[in-house]
């Protein structure tokens, strides 16, 4: 696998954008009751099966590289809200703009559009300590109240997602690679002791491993993906180490279509020591539940 190129990224007026990338739906087959299933997805509106916001993040670490070094693989952050979704292959391109002074403890605004100038997500990318809250941890939670939930009738802010050991294993990685509109070196083996997981990795990781235990408290509907933080606190997280992963749900409620949680997640390596965090929004469409069939 080739490296990108840093020719394929280019500055325009102090912003820094990456080529424009055929993102890929590898869970089309998911089967029915997935947003990613066309038909599914169709039938709440949505143009087709969609792409994972978790996908688009890829498109962002070579421009944390190009703006921070490599020091954004071990104490930088990505912070993104997802506004449209996008279907598969449908071209996507990522955007930074360039910070202008201190590189070592810098923010800066990151988003992503469509072929056509759509916005898909915008937020926040950060490495060091820039003294700022990144885009979600500015976001307030108690925009909506719980009210009378249905979908997540069981769930409410302080449940504990249980700590369990958990490795992203070199398969996965492998798997990755298949979709994978991003390539970097690092991803093969790095300075860090081993091959770097990619930012959707981190998610797979540190989503797909708590989800499983909240899954008792979700009473079926279709979800998905609100908004997205990664950050590496003693990072990056490598391919087939054990970590202890844990969490807990930081706030509830819901929308005129739907109801949704955030919360926490984190990696610690097996002495303890903080690895990664990771903070998500999760939709689930009220049109889509039989709790809210008339």
């Amino acid at each position: 696998m080739t490296q990108i190129s840093d020719s394929k990224l280019k500055i325009r007026d102090g912003v820094l954008e990456g080529p424009l990338r055929k993102v890929i739906n590898p869970n089309s087959a998911a089967g029915a009751g997935s947003i990613h299933d066309t038909e599914t997805a169709s039938k709440l509106g949505f143009r087709g099966g969609t792409v994972a916001g978790s996908n688009h993040m890829d498109l962002f670490a070579p421009l944390g590289r190009r703006a921070f070094g490599d020091a954004w693989f071990e104490t930088g952050t990505l912070s993104l809200y997802f506004l449209n979704a996008t279907i598969d292959r449908e071209p996507v391109h990522a955007f930074l703009r360039m910070p202008t002074g201190d590189t070592a403890n810098a923010q800066v605004d990151v988003w992503a559009e469509r072929e056509d100038g759509m916005r898909v997500a915008e937020g926040s990318m950060s490495v060091g300590k820039p003294g700022e809250p990144t885009a979600l941890l500015r976001r307030p939670l108690d925009r909506f109240e719980p009210g009378d939930l249905r979908i997540l009738a069981g769930m409410t802010a302080g449940t504990k997602i249980d700590t369990h050991e958990a490795t992203y294993t070199a398969k996965q990685q492998e798997d990755r690679f298949r979709v994978l509109t991003e390539p970097m070196d690092i991803y093969h083996d790095s300075k860090w002791g081993g091959p770097v997981v990619t930012p959707a990795g981190y998610v797979g990781l540190l989503y797909g491993q708590a989800i499983r235990g909240l899954r008792s408290t979700i009473r079926g509907a279709v979800g998905l993906f609100g908004a997205i933080e990664i950050r590496n606190i003693n990072g990056p997280l490598i391919v087939d180490r054990p970590y202890n992963i844990g969490g807990e749900v930081i706030a509830v409620g819901q929308s005129p279509k739907t109801e949704y949680f955030w919360y926490e997640t984190w990696a610690d390596d097996l002495s303890g020591k903080r690895i990664a965090e990771h903070r998500m929004l999760l939709r689930f469409m009220k049109a889509s539940s039989p709790l809210y069939k008339e």
